[in-house]
C-alpha cells in the first residue's frame, strides 16, 4: 500500500464519525427530509428514512454469541475500522450496527465512519468490480498498515445480486425486497461469520 493511500486512510480516520455521531446525523437528516451525498433524490431521501428505522431495529435485535465476541476481544493490537458509507445505502444499514456491536466488545477496535462522496479518491482505491459500492470496511493498525478489507455486502448477498443481474439485467425493487427478507432472516450472522474469518484466518 502506498504512502498516499495510508495518508488518505489516516485523514479519513481523523475526520470520521463514531457510531453515535453517525446515528445522530441520520436522525437529523430524516427530520429535515434530506440525505447524504450529492444526489438529493426522493428515492435516496426515502432510503435514508428507512435505514434510520432499520438501524434502530437491528441495534435492538442483533445478538452475537460470547464465543464469537471473544475472537474480537482477543485481537492484541489496536485497530481502526474505517467505513465508507452513505445514509441511503441499504447494505450499510445492515452492516454498520453489527460493526458497532463488535467494536464495543473490545477496546482494541475503534469504529469510524466517513461519507463516500466526500472521499472519492480514497473510495476509488477500493472499488468493487469497477464501481463505488458501499459499505466498504478498511481495517488498519496503529502504524496505518491496511490489514483487511470487507464489503460491500456478505458473499451470499453478493451472489444473490450477481445472479439476479445476470437473469434480469439490473437490480429492481422486487429484488431489493427479497434481499431485505434475507437480511432480516440472517440477523447479521453471516456478516459476523465473515468478519471472524477476516480477523482470524486459518
Amino acid at each position: 500500500m502506498s504512502q498516499n493511500v495510508k495518508n488518505m486512510i489516516q485523514g479519513g480516520i481523523e475526520n470520521g464519525m463514531d457510531y453515535i455521531e453517525y446515528v445522530t446525523m441520520l436522525n437529523v437528516l430524516v427530520a429535515k427530509g434530506k440525505t447524504t451525498g450529492s444526489e438529493q433524490s426522493e428515492q435516496r431521501i426515502a432510503n435514508t428514512k428507512l435505514n434510520a428505522s432499520r438501524i434502530r431495529r437491528i441495534d435492538k435485535k442483533v445478538s452475537i454469541a460470547e464465543d464469537q465476541l471473544k475472537v474480537f476481544q482477543n485481537i492484541s493490537e489496536k485497530q481502526v475500522w474505517l467505513v465508507l458509507l452513505e445514509s441511503w445505502c441499504s447494505d450499510g444499514a445492515q452492516a454498520i450496527p453489527v460493526f458497532n456491536k463488535l467494536a464495543k466488545s473490545t477496546p482494541n477496535i475503534e469504529l469510524k465512519i466517513i461519507m463516500r462522496d466526500e472521499n472519492p479518491k480514497l473510495m476509488d482505491r477500493f472499488l468493487t468490480n469497477g464501481t463505488r459500492s458501499i459499505p466498504k470496511l478498511l481495517v488498519s493498525n496503529e502504524e496505518g498498515d491496511l490489514l483487511h478489507i470487507w464489503g460491500p455486502r456478505p458473499e451470499v448477498a453478493a451472489k444473490m445480486v450477481e445472479a439476479y443481474k445476470e437473469q434480469y439485467g439490473k437490480v429492481d425493487e422486487k429484488f431489493k425486497r427479497e434481499l431485505q427478507i434475507w437480511y432480516n432472516k440472517d440477523g447479521g450472522k453471516t456478516i459476523v461469520d465473515e468478519l471472524i474469518r477476516m480477523v482470524s484466518p486459518l
